[in-house]
């Protein structure tokens, strides 16, 4: 039995969309004549995945990260409970309001039901469902600890939207603040200092160098704004072609691990997601270098991904993980040191944890650190901006007498 995606039509015309699970899609055609409904299309969900990840575009019905985290903790919840998994899997797809998700869960307990396993069932959907996913389902069902597996998984999900919440929360703030400031500096050049300006407009007087650069400032961004606003775009997306390519991309990367604030908190923040990937790729009894393998590719900084990457290679050749990843030295000590206790203690997944926990708090603290200051400072930016403008406006008038004569 599988799920089907289907397009109908009822007898006043209108069109209908749902799911339905069926053998065939001729069975879900009759299903819905049974209910008075015209079928219009029915389509296999795995067929209309494959269809999505093949690139073909598509608009709205995407699962967010919150989304997975939810599904994540309702069938952690009700496979602990000892609902048998197919029961589970359909209960969680009626809980869900997202039409998408919906859809792939059915069609996730569709492959159970034929008799695979459930990492096999998330296999089809890779856009929605990680590797790292997969893997750790896929060791929880052969090791006979799926329940335990899923609540892992569940509290690593949570913590990773938590963390993603935690930053745009952190960024909104500082961004918003600087788009205003921004909006207020250029209306002001582009619509008030010309009104003001005009009063001088009749003397022939040499006017005060400040007061000469806000008129010529203010004329470019009337006459030339729209043009520099358009080589500005075209200069960023040549930038982002550029950063497109792995070996641009690496030096920027490397370039941000070197700067004051920006590299601790780069590198901090794809440690922590490192050392909580590793964690619970370990605690699931994943091996030790299809983790390593499975962790690197969290990791969104180039540099500290190849220096997972040879790190691997020496614990192929049978060296300590953390003595490993201490080569590079772009992993904080810290982290290294509760790696390395971790393994000579027979606890690495727990130690893992509480290096990932070690950054989480660090970064909070850092990111809490950076807002507070940040809109202080732009504030006062605004204010020195606004203090310029208003100075050069007024200058003149300071020496009308000379203007005068």
């Amino acid at each position: 039995m599988g799920a089907f995606q289907y397009t109908a039509l009822d007898a006043a015309g209108r069109e209908s969309r749902g799911i339905l699970e069926g053998d065939t899609p001729r069975q879900v055609r009759q299903l819905l004549r049974e209910k008075q409904l015209l079928p219009v299309t029915v389509t296999a969900v795995s067929e209309q995945e494959k269809t999505r990840t093949s690139g073909a575009l598509s608009f709205g019905g995407g699962v967010s990260a919150s989304d997975l985290a939810l599904f994540t903790r309702q069938l952690a919840t009700l496979v602990k409970a000892g609902l048998p998994l197919e029961e589970a899997l359909l209960a969680v797809s009626q809980q869900t309001e997202k039409p998408r998700l919906q859809s792939i869960v059915l069609g996730v307990r569709a492959k159970v039901m034929e008799g695979h396993t459930l990492a096999d069932g998330f296999a089809g959907f890779p856009r929605v469902f990680p590797e790292i996913y997969r893997a750790t389902v896929s060791a929880g069902e052969q090791a006979g600890h799926l329940d335990s597996v899923l609540e892992r998984l569940a509290d690593y999900t949570e913590s990773r939207e938590e963390i993603r919440q935690k930053v745009l929360g952190a960024m909104l703030y500082p961004i918003a603040l600087t788009v205003m400031c921004a909006l207020i500096v250029v209306g002001l050049m582009a619509y008030v200092v010309p009104k003001v300006v005009t009063v001088f407009e009749s003397s022939h007087a040499q006017l005060p160098f400040m007061t000469r650069a806000l008129i010529a400032v203010s004329g470019g961004l009337r006459h030339y704004g729209l043009y520099l606003l358009i080589v500005a775009v075209i200069a960023a997306w040549a930038l982002a072609r550029w950063l497109a390519q792995p070996g641009p991309r690496r030096r920027y990367h490397l370039l941000l691990l070197q700067l004051p604030i920006i590299g601790k908190l780069t590198r901090g923040f794809n440690t922590a997601r490192f050392t909580r990937t590793l964690s619970i790729l370990s605690a699931a009894s994943v091996p030790v270098l299809e983790a390593l393998r499975i962790a690197g590719e969290v990791v969104t900084n180039l540099p500290m991904r190849d220096a997972v990457e040879e790190a691997s290679l020496r614990v192929r050749e049978g060296a300590a993980i953390s003595r490993s990843l201490a080569v590079s030295r772009l992993f904080p000590p810290m982290t290294i040191h509760l790696i390395g206790s971790g393994e000579s203690s027979g606890e690495l997944d727990s130690m893992l944890e509480r290096a990932a926990i070690s950054q989480d708090r660090e970064l909070d603290a850092l990111l809490t650190a950076i807002v507070g200051l940040l809109g202080p400072g732009l504030i006062v930016l605004m204010g020195l901006f606004v203090m310029g403008i208003v100075f050069a406006m007024l200058l003149p008038i300071f020496q009308m007498n000379e203007l005068i004569r």
